[in-house]
């Protein structure tokens, strides 16, 4: 069943799930069982691309959020730059920080410009699946299927 390309697995449909840590749980049971999962596949239907709006974008957030990931930049420079010399590495990294900083705020406030209004808002996307449908090699479905029943009965 393992492929080196990805795709769509190939196989028979042995459960299908209305999330993914049921079907998760229906894999981890099967390993528990010995059976070799290295033939199963999880595969998501009825995909949805859902963005969660987090809040309004402002200059002071855009600014607020070009400084924080600078500095952070910044510092990692820094501390690589560190490594190579014996001494004033404290400067280094001050240096790279507030370099990192002041760029990245730059940076972050002219591409809020560049949007002109039309995304005055901070969000969140995911692909979230309606159901997860666990895909088995054909040799094995059978057993799957039954192993699969029982762990319905215990539930």
């Amino acid at each position: 069943m393992a492929s080196p390309v990805p795709g769509l697995p190939h196989g028979l449909s042995v459960g299908t799930y209305d999330s993914y840590e049921e079907a998760q749980r229906a894999v981890d049971y099967l390993a528990d069982q010995k059976f070799p999962v290295e033939n199963l596949a999880i595969v998501g239907t009825d995909l949805r691309q859902v963005e969660r709006v987090t809040g309004r974008m402002s200059w002071a957030k855009a600014a607020l959020g070009g400084l924080a990931s600078g500095a952070w930049l910044g510092l990692f420079v820094g501390l690589v730059l560190g490594l190579f010399i014996e001494e004033g590495w404290g400067r280094i990294i001050l240096f790279s920080v507030a370099w990192g900083a002041l760029f990245m705020t730059i940076f972050a406030l002219v591409g809020y410009g560049l949007t002109g209004g039309r995304r005055d808002f901070t969000s969140r996307s995911m692909t979230v699946a309606a159901h997860y449908e666990i895909f088995c090699a054909h040799q094995q479905a059978d057993e799957a299927r039954n192993l699969l029943a029982k762990l319905s009965l215990q539930s």
